[in-house]
């Protein structure tokens, strides 16, 4: 086994397949962007700086409905605690020769897509290859923005709103495989689906904002699979 995966270039090929993902995924939040109103500039900075798609949608969401700021932080801190998560274990899979400054642009750029593949490396990785891993994936997401934006004002009314549900089918296709293989995982969903129909059509629910109809919906359905399917310590140290 290597001591180190710090090849550049292999990073770049390693992240070209998770780029072409986040192409099709921004170019839907782009366009959303625009039709709601939003500078083609202002939806590219949101992506530039953020690189997390369900944050993003829901932060849109918050933003062209007028949230509260205190709303969308609080919003943004329950959806992407994950990150946090995921790079407190990405830590122990650098190498000791990754920097501190480092860290912080590896931290900010790091996905659910990039910490599995970067946690799937048999070798521990340096910085040369994390550079290479999320350089093509965060260039692949401002371009999409870029381009569903820009596309919004040129394409018919009726190819934008046949787009507009692209983002649906791209959920629909990462929780429906796995709630095939787990009943836990079926349950999450199925909670929060059921929580936001009831906020959405009971009369003394409507009242409650978006941003915290989010909030609710995501801490009671991770409960339920927390509670469904906790992780036993076996499985948390593999």
């Amino acid at each position: 086994m290597a001591a180190c995966e710090n090849r550049f270039a292999k990073g770049l090929r390693d992240g070209v397949p998770i780029a072409l993902g986040y192409l099709s995924v921004s170019f839907t939040f782009g366009m959303m962007a625009a039709a709601g109103g939003l500078p083609t500039v202002f939806a590219v900075a949101i992506s530039m700086t953020n690189l997390t798609s369900a944050g993003q949608f829901a932060g849109l969401s918050l933003m062209l409905s007028g949230g509260a700021y205190a709303e969308m932080a609080l919003a943004q801190f329950v959806i992407n605690l994950r990150y946090a998560l995921m790079s407190v274990s990405l830590s122990q899979k650098l190498h000791k020769s990754v920097r501190l400054f480092d860290r912080f642009w590896i931290a900010f750029g790091n996905t659910d897509e990039i910490f599995a593949v970067a946690s799937g490396q048999s070798a521990q990785v340096g910085s040369r290859y994390m550079l290479g891993l999320i350089a093509v994936p965060y260039v692949g997401w401002a371009l999409g923005t870029f381009l569903g934006a820009a596309a919004n004002n040129l394409l018919p009314e009726s190819l934008r709103s046949a787009l507009g549900i692209a983002i649906y089918g791209m959920f629909l296709a990462i929780f429906i495989p796995p709630m095939k293989k787990s009943g836990a995982v079926a349950a999450v969903v199925l909670t929060a689906a059921g929580l936001s129909c009831a906020f959405h059509y009971l009369p003394f629910l409507q009242s409650v904002s978006s941003g915290f109809v989010i909030i609710i919906c995501a801490v009671a359905a991770a409960t339920l699979g927390a509670l469904l399917k906790p992780v036993s310590e076996k499985e948390d140290t593999t």
